[in-house]
């Protein structure tokens, strides 16, 4: 949809520029000075997830008043708009506070419901993948997922192994991870950069908030991937993923033993 690239293209330069200025300012500071907390769920949250959200939040609301925005730190903001924003503004916040650079800003825009836009962010090696469920871009240059035609030669990624087995018991993992090429955590955000941009083939998340999914779902899209959630359906409608090029993706839900 033209009209929701737009508004995404027109606000995305500022949401970079945000992103990594408090990023930078906070990655790979002493504990004390990220502020660390355990939100409900038993995550973490740090003084920089919720600085970076509330200045993404003030620049949708200067630019685009009317539109809605649902952030994983500030909560919901006239979530039945007809143009919604959808963000988390330090996705792998585990791996922010552990010094790993593979942590991401994540933000979509929605229409309706569904994602049309979605952009994952790293400041701190400045790339930059969006998509709008057609096309895929990383650092302004159209980018596809890598052709890989056998799980035997896949790389797949997870962000939490135990995530695994606490949400999808019914997940045969282990059968999907003893066949492919490679398999490497640390993902989050990021492992769906590597699939966009060909260095990666799988990415499954067994658990999933709207703010962790809909930034991605068109990025996978438009790199040419399938994206469902465990049961195969539509990933926007879930709260898990499954990410693959085409050729792989049914053997991958196979194996996972959620289709025959």
């Amino acid at each position: 949809m033209q009209k929701a690239q737009d508004f995404f293209e027109t606000l995305l330069p500022e949401a970079i520029s945000i992103s990594r200025d408090v990023s930078k300012r906070f990655f790979k500071k002493p504990i004390e000075t990220l502020s660390v907390h355990k939100k409900s769920d038993a995550s973490p949250v740090t003084a920089a997830d919720l600085e970076l959200e509330e200045r993404l939040r003030e620049c949708i609301q200067k630019r685009f008043p009317s539109h809605g925005i649902i952030g994983e730190e500030h909560g919901t903001l006239k979530g039945d708009a007809e143009f919604v924003w959808v963000l988390d503004p330090i996705d792998g916040t585990k791996s922010f506070i552990s010094g790993v650079p593979l942590f991401t800003t994540l933000v979509a825009l929605l229409h309706q419901g569904a994602p049309q836009c979605g952009a994952i962010y790293q400041p701190v090696l400045d790339e930059l993948v969006w998509g709008n469920n057609h096309e895929c871009f990383f650092n302004g240059k159209k980018t596809e997922m890598r052709e890989t035609q056998a799980l035997s030669d896949a790389t797949l990624l997870v962000t939490d192994l135990s995530d695994v087995k606490k949400y999808q018991p019914k997940a045969s993992f282990e059968s999907l991870a003893e066949r492919v090429r490679f398999f490497r955590t640390w993902a989050d955000g990021y492992g769906y950069a590597l699939l966009a941009t060909g260095y990666a083939d799988i990415m499954i998340d067994p658990i999933m908030n709207p703010w962790d999914l809909m930034a991605v779902i068109p990025v996978i899209r438009g790199a040419g991937g399938t994206i469902t959630d465990f049961e195969n359906r539509d990933a926007a409608i879930g709260n898990s993923i499954v990410a693959a090029h085409p050729n792989l993706h049914k053997e991958t839900m196979r194996l996972l033993r959620y289709v025959e």
